[in-house]
């Protein structure tokens, strides 16, 4: 992007034209203004200069537009998750509830961390071993920052506004991005800003994937990185200050972003590193001339990341309940390659005919659609000769190859012809990060593409160029355009949560047994606890942790006799013979668990579970719409 070195202001408004001979607010390279007018005096009025409203209002004007940009994404972000709205405690992400339940518990376990409560293991579920929070997907700097939200109108509220908010501030950061330091057109920004922000593969993870839906920052880290590039030019000594300053400043997101998602990091700086070696091959003087420069910033970066983030980092991957491995098959997340030229069923032109190209509902991160690779290789083409292009095409097509996977996938049918993600197979780090969402790269790296082919067209002497380069473009980009997201109707809270009954049950800390115990595939007792605040905890779960073999990744944790017991009569009904045996686990388990009470409200065979409780706790107690046994 070194080539393109608009000033920040360029595109950013109309021509305000002076009326008084009073001084013009501008912005120079460093973001310094300059010096205001002085306030107008009566002497000023009475000569006909302008009021202080018509003032503040030219001020004012230039930026409209941008305003209406980050109106009408936010428009769009509502439209996507209407179906949340507008009582998101009774709606439920249709295609991925057991996500959102997971997700909506750390959200509300992350309120802790604004009362000071730091710890990254968290006892409030698989108690009473814990779960450490850096090994799981969680969303910490997102909870922390939404606990009012979470504590005043309840977790399935800050869920919401998380799901939508992540869709709107991509697109907004890619376009402030595009403009600023691209120096796009506002036009040509809004359509790249808007395939970052609403493109299928990130409205498909926004069924619940908060961490990955969340890229508002990527566009931030990589204007800092464009900034160091270009402070690093020797000839420059005026604006060597900037590669130190970039260098902190990209340290500090980088931590941030650690606390809200790794994936989406991860893959920034990996496709980052391959634009930026293609990049200065095809500039090599220049590369030259700012790699001393350039390097030194990213020392900066670096040791200032490692001395934020050593301590996180050592908890996650050596800490308590930390594990060794990434707990998905890359084989089976694997991206189909017919899955490129499909067009996604969340979009406006999809149909449930192409589901079967993908794992699941949230991970359409491949379907571009033909018309969409097909416009952006005729412009990548047209522009070749640009070196940011270049660095696009290059970075494009090896993630787009590595989102393939170990093995090639054609249709379904897996062929033996191994591709370049088999020699990461098992590599630390990188076997946290699912193949498949490697493709998620291309939609920025698309859109640059495209943001820049528009700008040119618009640009050029010719009306043919200037309405045929945008018309294919949104052509190609109507297929994809994405469809509201299926919502379902959420189950009512048990009035023994509610009504805040729980506390008779329980003390806040302390441990609740719901019956059946949440799983991975049925957390859905976690909702009490989110509804609650997480403020008490609960065994078992659904989480990532070290219970597969030697250590390894798992998702959930072993079952106790006990639980295997109430799981079997809640899938099968009827009352198991209970001896001296299971009544010597039930007490070992709520020993180990640390548990306060068991609780059963509704679940299947309802009765059978009650009686099999009574027969090892003894006779239970009525509150609310709960049995509850004190244990």
């Amino acid at each position: 992007m070194g080539a393109h070195r608009g000033a920040p202001g360029r595109g950013i408004g109309t021509r305000v034209k002076a009326v008084t001979s009073t001084a013009r607010a501008a912005h120079s390279d460093t973001g310094e203004a300059a010096i205001e007018a002085p306030a107008s005096t009566a002497t000023d009025t009475a000569a006909g200069a302008p009021s202080r409203p018509a003032r503040l209002a030219a001020r004012v004007r230039p930026y409209a537009p941008d305003a209406l940009v980050i109106l009408v994404f936010l428009a769009l972000a509502g439209y996507v998750t209407h179906g949340l709205w507008p009582d998101p405690a009774s709606r439920v992400m249709g295609l991925n509830p057991e996500d959102q339940v997971l997700y909506e518990w750390f959200l509300a376990a992350d309120t802790k961390f604004l009362f000071g409560d730091l710890s990254l293991l968290t006892d409030r579920l698989n108690a009473p071993e814990g779960v450490n929070l850096l090994a799981n997907t969680t969303v910490i700097a997102l909870g922390t920052l939404f606990t009012p939200v979470t504590l005043i109108f309840g977790v399935p509220v800050t869920f919401a506004l998380i799901a939508g908010g992540n869709l709107a501030g991509t697109a907004v950061a890619w376009y402030f991005l595009y403009t600023r330091v691209l120096g796009a057109r506002r036009f040509a920004a809004a359509v790249g800003g808007g395939l970052c922000g609403f493109g299928p593969g990130i409205i498909s993870q926004n069924n619940s994937h908060l961490h990955m839906t969340a890229q508002w920052l990527v566009p931030v880290m990589v204007w800092l990185v464009v900034r160091m590039a270009r402070a690093a030019d020797p000839d420059d000594v005026a604006s060597r200050r900037k590669v130190i300053t970039s260098g902190l400043w990209l340290a500090v997101t980088v931590a941030v972003q650690v606390f809200i998602g790794e994936e989406v990091l991860f893959l920034t700086a990996f496709t980052l590193a391959i634009m930026a070696i293609a990049y200065a091959v095809t500039r090599r003087k220049w590369a030259r001339r700012v790699a001393p420069g350039f390097l030194r910033g990213l020392g900066v970066t670096a040791a200032t990341a490692a001395v934020l983030l050593v301590y996180p980092l050592w908890f996650q991957f050596a800490g308590p309940q930390s594990v060794p491995n990434g707990v998905f098959s890359p084989h089976y997340f694997s991206a189909d390659l017919a899955s490129w030229t499909a067009i996604s069923p969340l979009s406006i032109a999809g149909s449930d005919a192409s589901k079967k190209l993908s794992t699941g509902a949230a991970e359409y991160n491949t379907f571009l659609g033909w018309p969409l690779l097909l416009v952006a290789v005729v412009y990548l083409i047209w522009q070749i000769r640009r070196p940011v292009v270049i660095a696009c095409a290059v970075a494009g097509v090896l993630m787009a190859w590595l989102s393939l996977g170990p093995d090639l996938v054609l249709n379904g049918k897996r062929h033996d012809i191994h591709g370049p993600y088999s020699v990461l197979v098992g590599l630390p780090i990188v076997d946290g990060a699912l193949p498949m969402r490697f493709a998620l790269a291309l939609l920025p790296l698309v859109a640059t593409v495209l943001v820049l082919a528009i700008d040119k067209a618009v640009r050029d002497s010719s009306w043919t160029i200037r309405l045929v380069v945008p018309g294919a473009i949104l052509a190609a980009l109507l297929p994809i355009f994405p469809a509201p997201l299926p919502t379902a109707e959420r189950p009512a809270l048990p009035q023994f949560i509610s009504g805040g009954h729980w506390r008779e049950c329980v003390q806040p800390g302390g441990v609740l047994v719901p019956v059946p115990l949440p799983t991975p595939p049925q957390p859905w007792a976690m909702r009490w606890a989110a509804a609650a605040d997480a403020e008490f905890g609960m065994p078992e779960g659904f989480f990532i942790g070290p219970y597969g073999s030697r250590g390894k990744a798992s998702m959930g944790t072993f079952k106790r006799p006990t639980s295997r017991l109430l799981e079997q009569v809640a899938k099968d009904g009827g009352v198991p013979a209970i001896g001296p045996d299971q009544l010597r686990e039930a007490k070992e388990d709520v020993t180990f668990w640390g548990a306060s009470c068991v609780v059963l409200v509704d679940a299947p065979h309802r009765d059978d579970l009650r009686a099999t409780l009574n027969a090892l706790y003894g006779p239970g107690t009525q509150v609310a719409d709960a049995w509850i046994w004190k244990v």
